[in-house]
């Protein structure tokens, strides 16, 4: 399971009629650094449980990268104590829902249990934080390291579209800049990589104090802290960590790259550098992309797909993350239309929004929808434990989580025409994915 993107997670939208996220929790810290945040919800007799450390794929190295995705493989192969492949086989066996993910800032494990069983989750989780480097040799880091180059084979190499996004990372960023390589890692580098630098980076980022353990749902808070205590109070503590600072990325000049590829029908990618997560501009441009791209009736749905009908389809978003974001449009033109006249018409509409701005009437649309979103995500156990940990790692403070539509209150016309002007005036890049021997679909030279 992918992480959701915390640019998803906070985009709840406060108007003055809507009401506030009030999520009530407790948060500890123990003293090898691991914060524990714990919310009661006896809605049902289950608990979800999260581990999320704070390491993703730009905690890595030039030529050392996918360790972070690799680790979260290696995670459920068995620890000193839980035999190999038995802590699936664990939790199935109670009727958990268990899985991991892995982005650019952060690697997160989830286990959903019966309460009964919150036990054996805890259990589970700490033992391979605790003790996972004794059970790890090897012939299981080849093994893993073989499922992910096979994974990476299914879902990049070998499906249409499948490199574009990495293609856009490479151009956007400096070589050296820790979103500039993919989170699932390069081939050569998951070949290179050896055992002992596999285990130098899990004591450095799975350590207690580079983890948050968030516990929502039906359980005895007293019970709970004693288990906490019993199963992860005696690990060490960590060496600090030095985090990767943002600082400002910008492309001198329009980038334009074509790429043949085993697809039906051209694509076209385009790409501005935005702000980080969590910030104002952030959420500006997150409702920004609503407007664009959100339903039928937004700008460039109507314009390509319904008047032109040159697309098959259209999204636009701001995709944030911890150090760093990149405003993005994505279109897929339908047969034999040309990705000049699709640019040509996305250049128009981007044009309309900084000419003449958008309504609060699309303001207001797109907020609303947004916020239920959030509140059905914040329905579930599962969905308060991750959010609970994402905030705490991103913001620092878990209880952001109540606090989340604040950056989004009263936003104007004139607030959204000022941030589109910053950032959508600026150089771009544009990818264009064409069909293997069909070159003259791509645009041939930027306007």
């Amino acid at each position: 399971m992918k992480l959701i993107p915390l640019a998803l997670i906070t985009a709840l939208v406060s108007l003055p009629a809507m009401t506030q996220v009030n999520l009530k929790y407790e948060q500890y810290t123990l003293p090898n650094g691991l914060t524990v945040v714990l919310h009661e919800d006896h809605s049902a007799p289950v608990v979800g449980v999260v581990v999320m450390y704070h390491v993703g794929s730009k905690n890595e190295k030039v030529k050392r990268t996918g360790f972070a995705h690799l680790f979260e493989h290696m995670m459920f192969q068995g620890s000193e104590h839980v035999g190999d492949d038995q802590h699936f086989k664990l939790l199935q066996e109670v009727g958990a829902r268990i899985n991991g993910s892995t982005n650019e800032d952060v690697t997160n494990y989830y286990e959903v249990v019966p309460s009964n069983e919150l036990e054996l989750a805890l259990y589970l989780e700490s033992d391979r934080m605790g003790f996972l480097l004794p059970a790890m040799t090897q012939e299981k880091l080849d093994n893993q390291r073989d499922v992910v180059k096979n994974e990476r084979r299914q879902r990049v190499d070998n499906v249409p579209y499948g490199t574009s996004w990495e293609k856009i990372a490479k151009a956007m960023y400096p070589p050296d800049h820790p979103y500039s390589w993919p989170v699932i890692g390069y081939m050569e580098d998951l070949s290179a990589a050896q055992l002992e630098d596999v285990k130098g980076f899990f004591r450095t980022y799975y350590a207690p104090n580079n983890a948050c353990l968030s516990i929502a749902g039906d359980f005895d808070p007293v019970e709970v802290k004693t288990l906490v205590s019993k199963y992860f109070a005696e690990f060490p503590k960590g060496r600090e960590i030095e985090r990767p600072a943002a600082v400002p990325v910008t492309i001198p000049s329009e980038i334009l790259e074509t790429f043949e590829d085993k697809v039906q029908l051209p694509r076209l990618y385009i790409s501005w550098h935005s702000p980080k997560q969590e910030t104002r501009e952030d959420a500006v441009l997150t409702v920004l992309g609503q407007i664009l791209s959100n339903g039928k009736s937004s700008r460039l749905y109507r314009s390509l797909v319904y008047d032109r009908q040159i697309a098959q389809e259209v999204n636009a978003w701001q995709s944030s993350s911890e150090i760093a974001g990149l405003f993005q449009i994505v279109t897929t033109a339908k047969p034999e239309r040309t990705l000049t006249e699709i640019n040509a018409t996305i250049d128009s509409v981007v044009s309309g929004v900084l000419s003449g701005g958008v309504t609060q009437a699309e303001i207001d649309k797109a907020v609303t929808g947004m916020e239920a979103r959030i509140v059905n995500r914040m329905s579930t156990v599962l969905g308060k434990a991750n959010s609970m940990a994402a905030y705490y790692h991103y913001t620092g403070d878990p209880g952001n989580i109540n606090r989340q539509m604040d950056l989004f209150m009263n936003i104007t016309p004139a607030e959204v025409l000022a941030v589109a002007k910053k950032y959508l005036s600026a150089p771009r890049m544009l990818l264009n994915v064409v069909p293997e021997g069909k070159p003259e679909l791509a645009i041939q030279k930027i306007q």
